[in-house]
């Protein structure tokens, strides 16, 4: 059944039928009495009853159909705010789910901790973090599937802001017997004629080659992968090398090979990775939970799990 009346209607109905004037009602709400005698009309015409005995120059007293509505509508009004009261105290304790996206590159290293952190200090709230790509993760972003992005600063989309965490400088991996792990820093040009080892994701993949344009050198590449997993176990088999900005504290393939980690030595601008959330957008108390708990324990320090 579609209701016909508004609670701003039965609101200055009530203050109407108390004050027993609309002038005096008019003051105390307030908004024009054109608009509360509009709103009295209309109820009437709804109920199809009269609601008020107009007397001349001396105000308005109700009919015996007024009091009835009156007190029904007092209920109505006490019923609506007992609601909006209850929604506000749940709204503003931190319960339900929160849906993040994750780089994929930082997802083994971020995920863990922010779970565990999140559902400690948070009980009544479960947090669910998702990996994928940095243009999947922004279209996510925008369609409201996930309410914040964790990623690097790698291109801000229009109503997209950033939020960063900590700066990652970019370090080569090799294999332990490759005669580069010897020494702790490498240079680019060292790098030249070493077959590389390419993270084919968006934007990572041109990240990378950028570092090795920006020395005026062509890399060798030796295969394209999508995965920093693959191109670490490979590399710890002496394939090739690959570059990385996430550094795990374990130096170790999946399959328990061992990787040496060397610091460059070029120039090469680190990147930043953060919070992306969408400009200007209210948050409930758990996401806002959330990204204060990310300042809190991730700005201006190491990445968990790793060596940076």
């Amino acid at each position: 059944m579609k209701v016909k009346f508004s609670l701003r209607q039965i609101e200055y109905f009530v203050a109407t039928a108390e004050l027993g004037s609309i002038v005096q009602a008019s003051r105390q709400i307030p908004i024009s009495q054109p608009a509360i005698s509009a709103a009295i009309a209309h109820l009437e015409s709804v109920f199809g009853v009269s609601l008020f005995i107009r007397h001349h120059a001396q105000g308005l007293s109700l009919t015996a159909e007024g009091r009835l509505v009156l007190q029904e509508a007092r209920t109505l009004l006490l019923h609506a705010q007992e609601l909006g009261t209850s929604l506000n105290g749940m709204l503003k304790r931190v319960q339900g789910e929160v849906t993040v996206g994750c780089m994929t590159t930082l997802f083994p290293l971020l995920a863990p901790d922010l779970i565990q952190n999140f559902s400690v200090a948070y009980p009544e709230a479960r947090l669910r973090v998702i990996a994928g790509h940095h243009e999947e993760l922004i279209d996510k972003l925008r369609n409201g599937e996930i309410s914040v992005m964790i990623g690097y600063n790698m291109t801000l989309p229009p109503m997209i802001g950033f939020q960063p965490l900590s700066a990652l400088p970019p370090y080569v991996f090799t294999s332990s017997d490759h005669p580069l792990a010897a020494k702790e820093c490498v240079r680019l040009q060292d790098l030249a004629d070493e077959p590389f080892l390419l993270l084919d994701l968006p934007f990572s993949k041109e990240y990378f080659l950028q570092l090795f344009a920006s020395a005026g050198i062509t890399p060798c590449i030796a295969g394209h992968y999508p995965s920093m997993d693959v191109i670490r176990s490979l590399a710890a088999r002496g394939v090739g090398f690959g570059l990385g900005n996430a550094r795990p504290r374990n130096q170790q393939a999946l399959d328990g090979k061992s990787l040496a980690y060397l610091t460059l030595e070029d120039e090469c601008a680190p990147l930043l990775y953060g919070l992306f959330t969408i400009v200007d957008q209210k948050f409930p108390f758990r996401v806002s939970a959330f990204l204060d708990m990310c300042e809190q324990d991730l700005s201006g320090k190491p990445l968990p799990g790793t060596l940076n």
